[in-house]
C-alpha cells in the first residue's frame, strides 16, 4: 500500500487494519510486536498527538488565527452582531471575540499534565474504543477522562480574561433571561461556560488531527515505538 492510500484511509478503518497488522505480526513475528508493545504505541502516538494540539493552541492566534477552533460569538449575538455594529457596538464585539479566543489560549496549556495523566492510565477497553471507534475516538476519550476537570481548571482563567469586556457582563445579563423563555441554550446562557466548552472542544478537535498525523507518519514522529508499531502498516 503506497502513502496516498494510506492516507485516504478512515480512522475506523485504519483501526481495523492495525489490529490486523499486530495479529500478522504475532503470526509471522513480524518485528517481533507483543501487545505491550502495541499499547506502549497507542500510547505514544495519543501522548505525542495531545502535547502537540497543546503546543499548537496555547499560544497567540492558536485559537483566533484557527479557523477549525476559532471561538465564535454565542447564540443569538453572532446572529445579531451586524445590527449591534450598526448601532455603534463593533468595537465592543471586536474586543468580545478576541478575549474569548485570547481566553481559549491562556488556558489550554494548563491541560498538559491532565491528558498526559489520561493515556498514561489508558486500559485495555479504552484502546480497544479507540481503535474501532472511527474518527472521533480519540476525541471521544480524552472528553470521557478529562473533560469535567479541565473545565473546572480552565473557568476561572476564561473568567478573568472575559470579564474585562463590558459586553461579556451585558450578554450574560440577557443571555440568562432568554435562556428562562428557551430562547438560548442553556449553555449558551453564560459566556464564560461558553468559552470554556468551545475550548475544550477546540483542543480535542486538534489532538485527533494530531494523533492521526502521527499514525500516519511514525517515521516522522521520532519515535522507536511508532516506528515499530505503526510502521508494521507501511
Amino acid at each position: 500500500m503506497d502513502r496516498r492510500q494510506f492516507n485516504s484511509i478512515s480512522g475506523s478503518a485504519l483501526g481495523v487494519i492495525f489490529l490486523s497488522a499486530v495479529q500478522r505480526a504475532h503470526a509471522l513475528s513480524l518485528n517481533d510486536l507483543t501487545d505491550t508493545e502495541a499499547s506502549q504505541g497507542l500510547k505514544a502516538a495519543l501522548e505525542k498527538g495531545a502535547i502537540a494540539a497543546v503546543s499548537l493552541l496555547g499560544r497567540p492566534d492558536g485559537f483566533l488565527g484557527n479557523e477549525k477552533v476559532r471561538i465564535p460569538l454565542p447564540g443569538f449575538l453572532e446572529s445579531a452582531q451586524k445590527f449591534l455594529k450598526v448601532l455603534g457596538q463593533g468595537k465592543q464585539i471586536d474586543e468580545l471575540v478576541t478575549s474569548m479566543n485570547r481566553a481559549a489560549e491562556a488556558a489550554v496549556p494548563m491541560a498538559r499534565d491532565l491528558l498526559v495523566s489520561a493515556v498514561k492510565g489508558m486500559n485495555v477497553t479504552d484502546a480497544k474504543k479507540i481503535l474501532t471507534g472511527g474518527d472521533t475516538s480519540v476525541t471521544a476519550f480524552f472528553a470521557e477522562k478529562t473533560r469535567t476537570p479541565l473545565f473546572d481548571r480552565f473557568l476561572p482563567t476564561v473568567t478573568k480574561a472575559t470579564e474585562k469586556v463590558g459586553l461579556a457582563e451585558k450578554y450574560n445579563r440577557v443571555a440568562a433571561k432568554a435562556s428562562g423563555l428557551g430562547m438560548v441554550k442553556k449553555e449558551d446562557a453564560n459566556i464564560q461556560h461558553y468559552v470554556t466548552n468551545k475550548s475544550l472542544d477546540g483542543l480535542y478537535l486538534i489532538i485527533g488531527e494530531e494523533e492521526r498525523k502521527i499514525r500516519q507518519d511514525p517515521v516522522g514522529a521520532g519515535s522507536a515505538i511508532l516506528k515499530k508499531v505503526f510502521g508494521t502498516l507501511k
